[in-house]
């Protein structure tokens, strides 16, 4: 009887980096710490939808302070920039075996219609989640224009 593998991929990725590591005695151009994959670049995720009112932009920053989020709106191009920290700080005695939380500088932009109204642009943080209600301008109805017959 054959006894049957699992096979996962990302694992066996895993492995192939660190045997590389091994081989050159250098991460990938991870901070030099084949480990350390916190100073990675980052970007957060985002939504955004659109209905007949508005647009709606959701981006998760788990772990980000609300004082260290940057929401800006300039000339039709939503930025969303920050900062993450992570307390790297170890006890005396303790060995860091492997570090994946990201930490550092983020930044986000999208460009947006002409059609919103910038001035009313309503930002909530609640659990590591930013959403933005960006309104729309409200159009003018089409105005109907009566023919004349001569």
């Amino acid at each position: 009887m054959m006894n049957m593998t699992v096979w996962n991929p990302f694992r066996e990725m895993e492995n192939m980096l660190e045997r590389y590591t091994q081989a050159t005695g250098r991460g990938l151009g991870v901070s030099g710490l084949d480990n350390d994959l916190s100073t990675m670049e980052w970007a957060p995720t985002v939504d955004i939808e659109e209905n007949d009112d508005n647009f709606k932009v959701t981006a998760d920053l788990p772990g980000v302070s609300k004082d260290d989020i940057d929401v800006r709106l300039d000339n039709g191009v939503l930025s969303i920039s920050g900062e993450k920290h992570v307390d790297k700080e170890t006890g005396k005695g303790t060995k860091q075996h492997r570090t994946e939380r990201f930490r550092g500088s983020f930044s986000r932009s999208f460009s947006l219609p002409s059609s919103i109204d910038a001035d009313k642009v309503n930002a909530d943080y609640k659990d590591g989640v930013l959403t933005l209600a960006i309104p729309k301008v409200e159009s003018k109805k089409p105005k109907s224009i009566d023919i004349k017959t001569h």
